[in-house]
């Protein structure tokens, strides 16, 4: 039997295993987030919480961004710290695959993660990819392609998606949502599109209520004031801030807007009345989510509404090249597509 078919029946037995019967050792590549800590911290507890029972972090590969200072400078410190949580660091993602059964893909720079993901695909490990799922649209659909082709499963999202109230909403506490807003900080990276980097936290939260079937998207801005305090003389000055704000228009003239601000939060309007969401409610959620996922095999977020939320923030830029146009998703959608499989 060859080696690639042997890796394929390994992975369809941890996949098909009971999850009472799973041990199951995780590797991360990319220690430039702090996600990594979190992540590590809970599953190498003693003793673990029930929903991650039986699931350890045991390998890192440490090398994420290349050229983000803000990602770079991060990995020697938190290489000594998951070290100290009983993670043995790997010179390559090869060594790293040897020595485990699932990936958390954490680097912090979404560029890479098609590169890193294919031998992870290759070597038939599932994986979770941290946000952003990569730096462009057309990356995330090489991505979701690969991993059909390997029938290897893959998924993505941000913390956000997972706060108790989004999720209420969801599961249709107040029925089907007609309007929803969302915030969160959005601070910029030039290298990305400008809400892949973390204004993906409330686009994800605004989708998880709103759900699939955007149509189109206009981006412009709204002027806050803020209270600005000089560090030397503690002097505190008002100052107007342009904070991004982008609304989308779904099927049945619902909509939904997504609003750069410095907490998170949210209201959706159903059917059945009104409701909190968008909150943070810490990265244990989302863990416990990708652990159940790892043992399923069953995406918690279908690879259509990932690639639909990253069409939502490409169209955001395109409509800010045009000075606030609307631009269908349609149109993002289609230039991707045929880009990613020309």
């Amino acid at each position: 039997m060859t080696r690639s078919l042997l890796l394929a029946f390994g992975a369809l037995a941890l996949l098909s295993a009971p999850a009472s019967a799973q041990n199951i050792r995780a590797g991360i590549i990319g220690l430039d987030t702090s996600h990594v800590l979190a992540f590590t911290k809970t599953l190498n507890a003693t003793p673990q919480k029930p929903e991650v029972m039986g699931v350890r972090m045991v390998a890192a590969y440490p090398q994420g961004s290349k050229d983000i200072e803000g990602s770079t400078k991060r990995v020697p410190e938190y290489t000594e710290k998951v070290k100290a949580m009983g993670v043995e660091i790997v010179p390559s993602i090869d060594a790293l695959l040897d020595k485990v059964d699932v990936v958390f893909l954490e680097t912090n720079d979404g560029r890479p993660h098609l590169e890193q993901i294919l031998p992870c695909l290759e070597a038939h490990k599932p994986v979770f990819i941290d946000k952003p799922i990569a730096g462009t649209l057309v990356d995330a659909i090489k991505i979701f392609d690969a991993s059909k082709k390997a029938s290897i499963p893959v998924f993505s999202s941000s913390s956000l998606r997972f706060g108790k109230g989004t999720q209420a909403v969801r599961g249709g506490s107040i029925g089907t949502v007609k309007q929803a807003q969302t915030t969160s900080p959005a601070s910029l990276e030039p290298t990305h599109p400008d809400l892949f980097w973390y204004g993906i936290h409330g686009v994800e939260s605004l989708f998880t209520v709103m759900g699939t079937g955007c149509q189109s998207v206009k981006r412009g801005t709204v002027t806050e004031e803020v209270s600005i305090e000089d560090k030397a003389t503690k002097a505190v000055t008002k100052q107007k801030v342009e904070r991004i704000t982008v609304t989308g228009t779904w099927a049945g003239g619902r909509t939904g807007t997504f609003t750069e601000a410095k907490g998170y939060g949210g209201k959706a309007v159903g059917e059945k009345g009104e409701a909190a969401i968008g909150t943070y409610d810490g990265y244990d959620p989302l863990l416990f989510s990708a652990v159940h996922f790892f043992r399923t095999g069953v995406a918690p977020v279908t690879p259509e509404e990932t690639l639909e939320i990253y069409a939502f923030m490409e169209a955001a830029d395109e409509s800010k090249r045009r000075n606030g146009a609307e631009v269908t998703i349609k149109e993002v959608m289609d230039k991707a597509l045929a880009e990613a499989r020309k």
